[in-house]
């Protein structure tokens, strides 16, 4: 499949990401047994793992959602530009930050800082997908759907310079220099 100039190969099938999703949704639910969790999911290519993870709880959690930028075509700058959003109070939840993906971890440790600041009682991330990578990442989340190699991603949500977020399976690029 092509997206403008990148050619893409399947990764997972849109049944698969919803079955790990379903494995991801009930590992949460034993850990927050009677709690009432914040989620957070990090727009905008989080919104579709984040709507399938949130139905398959079995828990009563609040929702919120942030937007964070960090990459600039198909490279994460690993630079939090902004975090947008938060209306509510952290003080004393339980925080659940759902991304789509982690690449070196440096975003997404910049937020949970954020959220710490804030006096959150607990924040954990839960990723769709982890980028596994010859050097350790400044954070790996606790609750991880799949880990790939260091490719480019569309799909589920995810996009390319606003293409390809409709996808239901997930294709990755056949060409490394976007990675």
């Amino acid at each position: 499949m092509k997206i403008k100039d990148l050619e893409f190969k399947k990764l997972f099938t849109e049944k698969e990401l919803l079955k790990q999703t379903q494995v991801l949704a009930k590992e949460i639910t034993q850990d927050y047994k009677g709690k009432q969790p914040l989620l957070l999911p990090v727009l905008n290519g989080s919104f579709i793992f984040a709507a399938d993870l949130i139905r398959d709880l079995k828990l009563d959690p609040k929702v919120s959602f942030v937007k964070h930028a960090s990459y600039s075509g198909t490279v994460s700058g690993g630079q939090l530009k902004s975090l947008i959003g938060l209306q509510e109070s952290l003080f004393n939840q339980d925080v659940i930050i759902l991304e789509d993906i982690v690449d070196t971890g440096l975003t997404v440790q910049k937020v949970i800082e954020e959220m710490v600041a804030l006096g959150t009682r607990s924040v954990e991330v839960a990723a769709l997908l982890f980028k596994k990578k010859a050097s350790p990442p400044a954070y790996k989340p606790k609750y991880i759907g799949f880990e790939i190699p260091d490719h480019f991603v569309v799909g589920y949500g995810l996009d390319y310079d606003g293409h390809g977020r409709h996808f239901r399976d997930l294709w990755y690029t056949s060409d490394q220099s976007a990675a």
